[in-house]
């Protein structure tokens, strides 16, 4: 894969992590990945990928169980 493929890659990666942690923040309250890729239209693998990304960096916990909010 060239460079400018995994530029985009990740670009779009960081993209859609910005978009989880902003739709969680309009919440207001804990969220299943579920309901966010619903509010985002997006598809529920792509949110979930993007909100383990988010807990790796510390930008997302998880209060309980399959639910995740804004750390």
């Amino acid at each position: 894969m060239g460079a400018a493929v995994e530029n985009r890659h990740k670009t779009r990666r960081r993209s859609m992590e910005k978009k989880v942690l902003d739709a969680m923040k309009k919440t207001g309250k804990p969220v299943r990945p579920g309901d966010v890729a619903k509010m985002l239209n997006a598809d529920s693998k792509e949110v979930t990928k993007a909100i383990n990304e988010l807990k790796k960096k510390g930008k997302v916990r998880s209060p309980k169980r399959c639910f995740y909010e804004p750390a």
